[in-house]
């Protein structure tokens, strides 16, 4: 890592630094906040959490190389120089704010209520096609994720793009202060954490606050589908993308290719060029359409965007479609709100029947969550020949999908698993959505073995 000590790192955060001696001006390889992830030269982070603390593991991380730690109360541990500091994580990103500094290469900061992995992973994919590009990996895009990502930026980085996601208001303040993104793309506004963030225009503010850490010169990527997004009076240049007339990146001509992708035409600046995903889900068009308006900032050709395009793979539990043994199960369940619900169910629809959705609740939606869970209940029940819950306000999704189509509500996850082998026909095409505290990936999981 270029210039951090830990006698630097101290400085940077404010703390002091305990048993340094020579340590204090050796430069550190690495900072983790794993103690099994550590490695010769790096400094170990000492994270309190609900689980564990990491306090307890300097003696591990000393074993698998630390050379010092990041410490907020003294520890037991004496064997490990460390850096004392009143928080750890505000600390991290402190440090990670001056790493940030020290590239001078173009940053790409992702954002938005939904769809933010997906066009992180679209635009690293169209950005490798040129550059040598660092992405956020997993779900390492929070306060205490995103000082982690950066922390990755190394020599041979020409491009980075990390994700920044919040559940509270003041968070992206904080996010920008460290990512200070060139380049910034807001996929949309919608009811996510709602609990936090009070309401849509309370999404907006916060959302939107990642102008402020970035200069004059910083361009916003936003989804002009979106009314709100389009109506937001940036302090910065705007280009926007969509599927309207009035998106400087736009998709036509959208063809669904099932479970094989989409293609379409986009239209820019540029010309028109073809584009074929490669993977299910009409929402990737979004996804597309801002790595390739990221791309034309950048100064890429579309030979590089379509190529880079056609090279995205999902990740994780997102929208992989999987054609197990007769019934193809669209394992969507990463997480949930009722904005990408209702995105799964569209995409879900341009299947053959029989389509069926397996809801659970959407987490953190505040006092409007009956009323939005019995919308995407509505909206299931209109695309869907079979909706099957399981949940507390998930029923609220059944019984606003019933006399729309056959729905079943089951009391516990294991009820509706065992009810699976009864319900589930040969030729079925099965939506499993639910937010990530659900654990719908045990019902992913038992349909694949039907």
């Amino acid at each position: 890592m270029r210039g951090l000590t830990p006698a630097k790192i101290a400085g940077l955060c404010g703390g002091k630094l305990v048993g340094g001696g020579d340590i204090a001006r050796r430069e550190v390889s690495s900072i983790t906040r794993d103690s099994r992830e550590c490695a010769p030269g790096c400094l170990f982070a000492a994270i309190p959490g609900a689980r564990t603390d990491g306090h307890d593991h300097l003696e591990s991380a000393k074993e698998n190389g630390a050379i010092c730690a990041l410490c907020q109360r003294e520890p037991d541990y004496k064997g490990l120089p460390y850096v004392l500091v009143d928080d750890t994580q505000r600390a991290l990103g402190a440090i990670a704010a001056f790493y940030r500094g020290e590239f001078a290469v173009p940053v790409v900061g992702i954002t938005g209520s939904v769809g933010k992995t997906s066009a992180k992973e679209m635009t690293a994919a169209v950005l490798s096609q040129r550059f040598d590009t660092m992405s956020t990996d997993g779900n390492y895009n929070n306060e205490l994720g995103v000082p982690l990502t950066l922390f990755r930026l190394g020599e041979d980085t020409e491009a980075a793009v990390v994700e920044m996601g919040i559940s509270a208001s003041g968070e992206m303040e904080r996010l920008t202060a460290m990512v200070r993104p060139n380049i910034a793309v807001i996929t949309c506004v919608g009811y996510s954490h709602l609990e936090g963030l009070g309401s849509l225009e309370g999404v907006l503010r916060a959302k939107t606050a990642v102008t402020s850490g970035m200069g004059s010169d910083g361009v916003l990527i936003l989804n002009g589908d979106d009314e709100l997004l389009r109506g937001y009076e940036a302090p910065l240049r705007k280009v926007y993308y969509g599927l309207g007339d009035g998106c400087q990146v736009r998709a036509e001509g959208l063809r669904a290719l099932g479970l094989d992708g989409m293609e379409f035409d986009i239209v820019s600046s540029l010309g028109r060029a073809h584009a074929r995903i490669g993977a299910f889900g009409e929402h990737l068009v979004y996804a597309a359409l801002a790595a390739a308006a990221v791309g034309i900032e950048l100064g890429l050709g579309y030979d590089e965007i379509t190529a880079g395009i056609a090279a995205y793979r999902p990740v994780g539990r997102r929208s992989n479609a999987i054609d197990s043994g007769g019934i193809v199960v669209i394992d969507d369940c990463y997480n949930s709100n009722p904005n990408s619900a209702v995105s799964a169910l569209r995409s879900l629809s341009l299947l053959g029947p029989r389509r069926v959705a397996i809801l659970g609740d959407m987490l953190e939606l505040g006092a409007d969550s009956p009323a939005l869970h019995e919308a995407v209940g509505r909206f299931a029940g209109e695309k869907c020949e079979l909706v099957l819950t399981c949940g507390e306000m998930a029923g609220h999704i059944s019984a606003a999908a019933e006399g729309l189509c056959r729905t079943m509500h089951y009391e516990s996850k294991s009820e509706l698993i065992s009810a699976l082998p009864g319900v589930i026909e040969r030729g079925d095409k099965v939506l499993v959505k639910a937010s990530r505290g659900m654990r719908f990936e045990d019902i992913s999981e038992a349909l694949k073995s039907l």
